[in-house]
């Protein structure tokens, strides 16, 4: 081995022992050195040099972003299963299945031997997405390997340094940004623009250069002021001058912008102790400096997905120079420079590997596609431009109230927000607000809204057009989970109904008729599984109540009778169909819509026999039936019956000219007819009480959001008296 090789083992070694303590860690990583020094002894690189120093250089990479043992021993092996005679057998043998993992996820992207260059970028898009969800240590061990190699990429030809920038560029450095890893994408950024646009590049270079003798002193003289004014009041910090870099200065002046008004040419960054530090730092500078109030933006509160966290202000400094000024604890800084690895530093105990993927599984909410799109029967093609259209670059970023992040893809509605942040916030929505704007549920929402989902209690659940709204398959399927739960529990409702209406019919007690023995006999013979089964049974009209009576009480009528009765058509009843509710197997009586809860067409309802004036019919959840057993019979309403029916609704208005107007007017464009109007309380907010007549509760339900569409209305309820 040369002088050479052993030097920068060196190097490698006293870096990674700042971090990594175990001495049965640095053994390994020794003998994953000399091992891969081994294999590729003699072998040279198309740079001119000995071939162990591309996995050193990668070694050495990862340890400015902190990685753990395994994958510093990884990166010393990574080439040797592809480029020499070792086996992954021989890897596992000698250092385990864990770092054997890593060593084949990065020989797996690596090996691509396809003849045309979209074939190859099609296979790397599939190799570096499975190998990412595999274990998110392989991701960040390539981007290493690609940053080693974009360092010496001038010995390649021309071709080849284009189409590997251009892969970096639109490949990895989105990833890079996406696990916040600052350090490296960067540096692929502006090597990546170095080859693939040396004009721009060295264009910027040149016009920095010009510049650079006098930018550095300037930001030295506002570096000593901004340090002696924190030491005056106290606050122990660091400070230093920033870098913009070349790609990030090329990208904005690729949008119009003039060279001298990119503000953050010249920058600061500002560390200290705690979070409550920053802000006090932040108000100190804007007490001193004049801020530009546009430019101000506070990620502290509102972190970015990939958990980068910092206050940013530009100022007018000295000389009237534009300063941008980034101040952030010195945790903050670790994670906006290294992201994701910054929880890679090494601990006693404790497994790096987990620590990571709970990391990747409460950031990277994006990881999670991978594997789906890896289970689906798509084309390789198919799998790339759903990795680059949904996954990569096609998402949105919108906030809660409280300032939690929410990633959604492009095109996402308030529907989607809402079943991201929860199953019953979906399901209880009744309308949204976006920047305190009302919006419809079919909005499409853009990156930094702040979203406000208003819910109701009594709401009584999703539409089913919403499944035709919603872009996540998250919500669509949430929705159709709801539908199936409600038609299944209302099923069972109706059964039990049902049973107990007969049992009563025929005087008998539900204790005495269904014992444990008994239902144990029941379930068996009818292959269920428990009572709610046999509600949702006799709920489908599966089986009949009489039957299951008949099971229980050994009265069950010979077979052939019972085939007769199922299929012999039976009497038709002479129902008065002129009537808004049927009772069943009772005509012509006398049936009242009840005053306190004004139930309308679609409401679920039940009767309740008065003493000489008839049924009176009221909604199921009405609060004066709530502890009523007897005297309520089942009803329904009449299909055939079209007409309007009167209930009451409170409108909660904010103060407003004529408020009124725009109700009504939304009342007529909903076929609603307005009956009364009352204010019930007149402060803040005003109150009206109204009726309304409609034809059903789906007409109800459009108008009273519609209603919320209404900028000053705040709420809007159905309510039962």
């Amino acid at each position: 081995m040369s002088k050479d090789g052993i030097s920068r083992y060196e190097e490698l070694e006293e870096k990674v022992k700042s971090y990594i303590t175990r001495e049965d860690d640095l053994d390994m990583i020794k003998k994953a050195y000399n091992f891969a020094a081994e294999a590729h002894l003699g072998a040279i690189r198309k740079s001119g040099e000995p071939y162990i120093q591309h996995p050193l250089n990668v070694a050495n990479i990862l340890t400015t972003v902190y990685a753990d043992a395994a994958t510093i021993c990884a990166a010393l092996l990574h080439d040797t299963v592809e480029d020499t005679n070792v086996t992954l057998d021989d890897i596992t043998a000698n250092f385990g299945a864990e770092v054997s993992l890593l060593v084949n996820g990065v020989t797996k992207i690596n090996k691509i031997n396809f003849s045309t260059e979209n074939e190859a970028t099609i296979a790397y898009h599939r190799k570096i997405f499975v190998g990412l969800s595999e274990d998110v240590r392989v991701i960040i061990l390539k981007l290493a390997d690609r940053l080693h190699n974009m360092r010496t990429l001038w010995a390649l030809s021309e071709e080849r340094q284009k189409n590997n920038a251009r892969e970096t560029l639109e490949i990895l450095t989105p990833i890079a940004h996406r696990l916040g890893i600052h350090k490296l994408k960067s540096e692929l950024e502006d090597l990546s623009l170095r080859y693939l646009k040396p004009d721009a590049f060295y264009s910027i270079v040149e016009r920095l250069n010009q510049t650079k003798l006098e930018r550095d002193q300037t930001v030295q003289d506002m570096l000593k002021e901004v340090s002696k004014l924190l030491n005056e009041h106290d606050i122990k910090h660091e400070i230093k001058g920033r870098a913009k870099s070349i790609y990030s200065i090329y990208k904005k002046l690729d949008k119009g912008k003039n060279f001298n008004d990119i503000f953050d040419l010249l920058a600061l960054r500002i560390l200290v102790d705690t979070e409550q530090e920053c802000y006090v730092a932040l108000g100190l500078i804007h007490s001193k400096y004049r801020p530009i109030p546009k430019r101000f933006k506070d990620y502290i509160s509102r972190p970015k997905t990939n958990m980068y966290q910092s206050l940013h202000t530009t100022v007018f400094g000295i000389d009237g120079f534009l300063f941008e000024i980034q101040i952030r604890t010195h945790a903050m800084d670790q994670i906006a420079e290294y992201g994701i690895a910054s929880h890679w530093s090494y601990k006693e105990n404790t497994d790096a590997s987990k620590s990571m993927q709970n990391e990747m599984e409460q950031k990277l909410q994006f990881f999670r596609s991978i594997i789906e799109l890896q289970e689906e029967d798509t084309t390789p093609e198919e799998f790339v431009n759903t990795v680059k259209s949904e996954i990569l670059k096609s998402n949105i970023y919108v906030f809660t109230p409280k300032g939690d992040v929410i990633e959604l893809p492009k095109g996402a509605t308030p529907i989607d927000f809402a079943y991201k942040v929860h199953t019953e916030v979906g399901d209880r929505m009744v309308g949204a607000l976006v920047n305190n704007t009302i919006v419809p549920l079919d909005y499409e929402l853009k990156s930094n809204d702040i979203v406000k989902i208003n819910t109701n209690k009594t709401s009584v659940g999703p539409n089913k057009e919403w499944i035709n709204i919603a872009k996540t398959n998250q919500a669509k399927s949430k929705i159709k989970a709801f539908f199936f739960k409600k038609d299944k529990l209302e099923y069972i409702d109706k059964g039990n109904d049902l049973l107990h209406k007969e049992l009563r019919k025929r005087k008998l007690s539900f204790g005495e008729i269904f014992t444990d023995e008994n239902l144990d006999k029941l379930f068996s013979n009818l292959k269920i599984k428990n009572i709610d089964d046999l509600y949702f049974n006799i709920g489908t009209n599966k089986y009949t109540v009489g039957h299951i009576i008949n099971l229980i009480t050994d009265n069950l009528k010979p077979k052939e009778e019972y085939v007769l009765d199922k299929l012999l058509p039976k009497e038709p009843k002479n129902i008065n169909l002129k009537n808004d509710i049927l009772v069943n197997g009772v005509d012509d009586i006398k049936v009242n819509l009840a005053a306190c809860c004004k139930p309308i067409k679609g409401d679920k309802i039940i009767g309740f026999i008065t003493k000489g004036n008839g049924i009176s019919i009221h909604r199921k959840n009405c609060h004066n039936i709530y502890d009523v057993d007897e005297r309520l019979i089942e009803v329904r309403w009449n299909p055939n019956i079209t007409k309007k029916y009167p209930t009451t609704i409170t409108i909660h208005s904010e103060p407003t000219k004529n408020p009124l107007l725009d109700v009504i007017t939304k009342a007529a464009n909903n076929n609603v007819n307005i009956e009364n109007i009352n204010t019930v309380s007149k402060s803040n907010i005003t109150v009206y009480e109204v009726t309304v007549l409609v034809s059903d509760t789906e007409v109800l339900d459009k108008f009273i959001n519609d209603l919320y569409n209404l900028k000053f209305i705040k709420k809007v309820e159905r309510i039962i008296k």
